[in-house]
C-alpha cells in the first residue's frame, strides 16, 4: 500500500475512507436483515393456515379455532 503514501490524503484518508465503507457495508446488511425479520413469518401466518386449514376440513370446531387464533395472536 505504498502508493498511498505520497497521496494527498496520507494514511489518515486511508483509515478513514476503509473506516467509512465498513460502516456504510455495515449498514446495508444491517438494513437487509432488518428487512427480512419484517416480512418473515409475523404473528404465526403459517400456524393461522394450518389451522384455517383444520378448520375447512371439521378437525376442529369454531370455538376451538377462536381459542387457538387468538393465543397464536397474543404471541
Amino acid at each position: 500500500m505504498h502508493w498511498y503514501y505520497d497521496s494527498p490524503m496520507g494514511w489518515g484518508g486511508f483509515v478513514m475512507m476503509t473506516l467509512f465503507m465498513l460502516v456504510f457495508f455495515g449498514g446495508l446488511i444491517a438494513l437487509g436483515v432488518a428487512l427480512l425479520r419484517r416480512t418473515g413469518d409475523q404473528g404465526g401466518g403459517a400456524a393461522l393456515r394450518i389451522l384455517e386449514e383444520r378448520l375447512a376440513r371439521g378437525d376442529i370446531d369454531t370455538d376451538e379455532f377462536d381459542r387457538v387464533r387468538k393465543t397464536l395472536r397474543s404471541r
